[in-house]
């Protein structure tokens, strides 16, 4: 118990005097307009070290609140007027309770040992670099502070970007899509990587974190609100690309009362050769054919136009994971919120830091947005109406 309470006031004191080092410095804004306190303040150096001791002396069993100095907001001079019989006006009090929320903080967390995130990217030109700047976005505001961002090229350096996040005292990556997850091959195992923005993982890579194919219990969702006389979902896949994720849908399928019948295709040719013959005994009323992101199956110069001919032609509806095949044709499509995705992975990173030692592998993406096709939809005789919410509409009018 003695130790406990030891480690938890040293823990204490760590993020109390980083939390000081914060509210005595200099703001950027304030710097920009010359204040220099070394200069307009010849003793604030000295204030500034007596209120950090005379804080640290008072942090003992039963103190209730400590104060801490604040900078003025009213202008870039810092005023140590006195206007309260003796006390700073620069000091304020603060109780333990904000004070410990002030340190599960990142960037306290980060200060007293625990480490820091990084986000590892692909260094790739617009408009490809928006997506990553989106979930970089959602990273930095769950987190509420920047993050040491790296775009990372084919032929990284894995060695010195290694010693760069050792530097940097980080403690989780973030690798977003298929480059900046390679470029994590080199990374001491004492951090942990979480991978976002990829395609086609599988479980046997024994990789955690979110991939970029959506949910299908979410799709199946959104395929019954559209039509609900739907009975059974077809689907051909590559065991190789996708057999973790046809598992998850089979629960899904069966959840919502829906049949998945599942064809495997390890090659092109067979693909193509399944496609015809399912359409032709499907029912338009109660089947529909998804397209998974699988490279074998859903090929996009020959699969993909002979399929989006076979749907048109039998009216059986057609619904992908690929947001891109709403525009050619596709009835819907669910692909990612960038932001909500970098948020959702920021929370896993968090976890990792704040001592969460559960094993997680990869996870369907759940942070999604719904594109249509407001043509197909018209043609297969299906009436939208106000309370479905789509995020896309194509074509556009």
């Amino acid at each position: 118990m003695i130790k406990k309470i030891t480690d938890a006031g040293r823990r204490m004191r760590a993020g109390i005097a980083f939390i000081l080092s914060l509210s005595l410095a200099v703001s950027p804004a304030a710097s920009a307009q010359g204040f220099k306190p070394s200069i307009d303040l010849p003793g604030a150096g000295a204030v500034a070290r007596n209120s950090v001791g005379a804080i640290m002396e008072r942090i003992e069993p039963g103190i209730s609140s400590v104060t801490l100095p604040v900078i003025r907001s009213d202008g870039p001079r810092l005023d140590t007027g006195r206007t309260d019989g003796g006390r700073p006006d620069y000091i304020r009090p603060i109780t333990l309770a904000q004070l410990e929320d002030q340190l599960r903080r990142p960037e306290v967390q980060a200060s007293i040992g625990k480490g820091s995130i990084a986000v590892l990217y692909p260094n790739v030109e617009a408009p490809f670099r928006s997506a990553f700047t989106s979930i970089i976005q959602g990273i930095e505001e769950r987190t509420r502070l920047r993050v040491r961002s790296y775009p990372v090229d084919p032929k990284v350096d894995t060695a010195e970007l290694n010693n760069t996040l050792k530097h940097n005292n980080t403690r989780v990556v973030i690798a977003l899509g298929r480059q900046g997850l390679n470029a994590t091959s080199g990374l001491d195992r004492e951090i942990t990587v979480l991978a976002g923005g990829v395609l086609l993982l599988s479980d046997a890579e024994n990789v955690a974190g979110i991939s970029l194919t959506p949910d299908p219990a979410l799709l199946f969702s959104r395929l019954r609100a559209l039509l609900p006389d739907l009975r059974r979902v077809i689907v051909v896949y590559d065991p190789q690309k996708s057999d973790w994720l046809i598992r998850l849908a089979r629960d899904a399928a069966r959840s919502q009362g829906l049949e998945l019948q599942a064809h495997v295709a390890t090659e092109l040719s067979k693909a193509a050769q399944l496609y015809p013959q399912l359409f032709a005994n499907a029912d338009n009323r109660r089947d529909a054919v998804w397209l998974p992101h699988d490279s074998t199956t859903v090929e996009e110069s020959i699969i993909l136009p002979m399929v989006l001919r076979e749907s048109w032609n039998s009216g059986v509806p057609l619904f992908s994971s690929n947001v891109l095949h709403v525009k050619k044709g596709a009835l819907f499509a669910m692909g990612p919120n960038n932001v909500e995705l970098g948020r959702a992975l920021a929370n896993s990173a968090l976890g990792v830091i704040n001592g969460d030692g559960k094993r997680r592998g990869l996870v369907p993406l759940r942070d999604l947005q719904t594109a249509i096709n407001v043509r197909t939809a018209n043609h297969m005789g299906l009436n939208l109406s106000s309370q479905h919410r789509f995020d896309y509409v194509y074509p556009q009018p």
